[in-house]
């Protein structure tokens, strides 16, 4: 089997990660325990704004094992490090950004505008949407720069790192990108979400926000005991400061702070927590699962991201 921490054989992994995706998964799903299924709780987007954070704090202060997903270029993220420093059994990733998605709430590359010009408009933001980010040619090694500059920002926060993902995926779709982002992993001897033969638990995303609660319940009731499983969650309160954002992107939610805010109250409720007890689902983090399983044993997914 090829590592993929031996960065030397970065570009073999390229061609042989998505063959060895059927053997890993099942190393994955045959490490459970008998009793019980193993679900991973993500929370994306933390830095982004205080509203973000504050929500992040109220799933932190239940004390679910939670893994959370860190936007350093965005201008709470040292907020977000505060909380962090407090709380050291969450784990830490990087959420690889490249764009800036909300109208009138925009953010820039961590190494500079002038350092990575192709990644960014006339103002220095990055762009809110991946098709006008690939519009304007970005440079292969500028997108390396700036990924470096961002995981080298949360490493120097005093934080302790164990994934990368991406946000809104742009960092992972393209297979050049994708190889870049997996030699970034490799380097710094990081996990990279998604790599462990998770299936992806997701469904409330879009739902309407009266309906939250229901819809992940109905998608905790789905969950197979074959697999581990990643639910992914966008919180939120619903304050001013969410309330103004409006997302530039032609998918963007509308009312985005009330389906956030729904996200929070479905991940942090009583009934939730119930189902996962009652259906013998452990929550785990991503700490906790390439502990178990190793960075060696990382591959490609099938799927975009």
């Amino acid at each position: 089997m090829i590592a993929l921490h031996t960065f030397g054989y970065a570009l073999a992994i390229a061609c042989s990660l998505s063959l060895l995706h059927a053997q890993e998964s099942h190393l994955v799903g045959s490490s459970h325990g008998q009793h019980a299924t193993q679900v991973l709780i993500r929370c994306d987007d933390f830095g982004m704004c205080h509203t973000v954070n504050m929500a992040v704090q109220q799933v932190i202060a239940t004390g679910f094992p939670l893994s959370v997903s860190v936007m350093v270029a965005c201008p709470w993220f040292p907020e977000a490090v505060d909380i962090l420093k407090q709380h050291p059994e969450v784990a830490v990733g990087v959420h690889l950004t490249l764009n800036a998605e909300w109208k009138d709430y925009r953010w820039g590359p961590v190494a500079g505008s002038s350092a990575v010009p192709s990644l960014v408009d006339s103002n220095g933001w990055f762009f809110p949407s991946r098709d006008l980010f690939f519009a304007h040619n970005p440079k292969r090694e500028q997108v390396e720069q700036e990924l470096r500059a961002q995981i080298d920002r949360a490493m120097r926060s005093g934080l302790r790192i164990d994934y990368l993902d991406y946000h809104m995926g742009t960092a992972v779709s393209t297979p050049e990108l994708r190889l870049l982002v997996e030699q970034l992993a490799t380097e710094y001897h990081l996990g990279v979400s998604r790599y462990f033969g998770e299936a992806d638990a997701g469904g409330w995303y879009a739902v309407s926000p009266d309906h939250k609660l229901d819809s992940l319940m109905a998608v905790t009731n789905r969950i197979t005991p074959e697999s581990t499983w990643l639910m992914v969650f966008h919180t939120g309160l619903d304050t001013p400061e969410m309330q103004a954002l409006v997302d530039l992107n032609a998918f963007g939610l509308t009312e985005m702070s009330r389906h956030r805010a729904a996200e929070l109250h479905a991940l942090t409720s009583q009934e939730f927590r119930n189902l996962l007890e009652e259906r013998h689902l452990q929550p785990i983090t991503y700490r906790d699962l390439i502990e178990k399983v190793g960075l060696r044993h990382m591959t490609r997914p099938d799927a975009e991201y």
